[in-house]
């Protein structure tokens, strides 16, 4: 077990309570795109108003955290990296908040043909962050055990590129009846939602360089 964990214990629940909101935020941001996809206006206004709590209040969660680290001298030989790896995981949220935002603005359309090709990346895309985020919460407990969600996450990283590169194939070569700008407006959405699972990936990576760190 990580100290802060021995150290703090309010430092310890704020820490859990912030991974909670990020993974409450996952679960709206999959179902609201799924939702605009499938034309649930009102469920989708409802996912996108429950998120944009979340995130407000992941936020706020987050800076307490900061806040308390450099206040009680938390780890000082590795807070940095902890406090990054927390904006990581922010970031997160702070994207899907975003992208179903645009959606709500930008209302793009959705061909009836490529439909269930955007509900496959989004589901994909959100369990490389599903699995990212057991494996930060497992960091600060059991570090020895991150290694084994870090492989799923790579592993739905890549499925999430692979149906996105597809999805855009499909866009600009076989829907004949969308204009340039339209496909466009797609492709844009599609790489956005494929971001999020960069993130993951990135998450993943830190969470590999900070076991490495803390047993050094």
């Amino acid at each position: 077990m990580i100290s802060i964990f021995k150290r703090s214990k309010s430092v310890a629940i704020s820490i859990d309570e912030f991974f909670d909101k990020v993974d409450l935020g996952t679960l709206n941001f999959k179902k609201g795109v799924n939702n605009y996809i499938n034309g649930n206006s009102i469920e989708f206004a409802q996912n996108l108003n429950s998120i944009t709590v979340l995130e407000q209040e992941a936020d706020t969660i987050q800076r307490k955290i900061g806040n308390d680290f450099y206040l009680h001298s938390l780890m000082p030989n590795y807070s940095s990296d902890i406090l990054n790896l927390l904006e990581m995981v922010d970031d997160i949220i702070d994207m899907s908040k975003d992208l179903l935002s645009q959606f709500d603005v930008e209302t793009p359309h959705i061909p009836e043909a490529i439909k269930k090709d955007f509900s496959e990346l989004v589901n994909a895309s959100s369990k490389s962050v599903k699995n990212v985020l057991p494996a930060s919460r497992i960091f600060f407990t059991q570090p020895d055990n991150v290694k084994d969600s870090i492989q799923k996450v790579l592993f739905y990283h890549r499925e999430t590129h692979n149906l996105s590169t597809n999805l855009k194939r499909k866009i600009f070569q076989d829907i004949d009846s969308l204009i340039l700008s339209e496909k466009l407006h797609l492709r844009y959405f599609a790489l956005h939602i494929e971001q999020i699972s960069d993130v993951a990936k990135n998450i993943a990576h830190q969470l590999s360089s900070l076991v490495i760190k803390i047993k050094m």
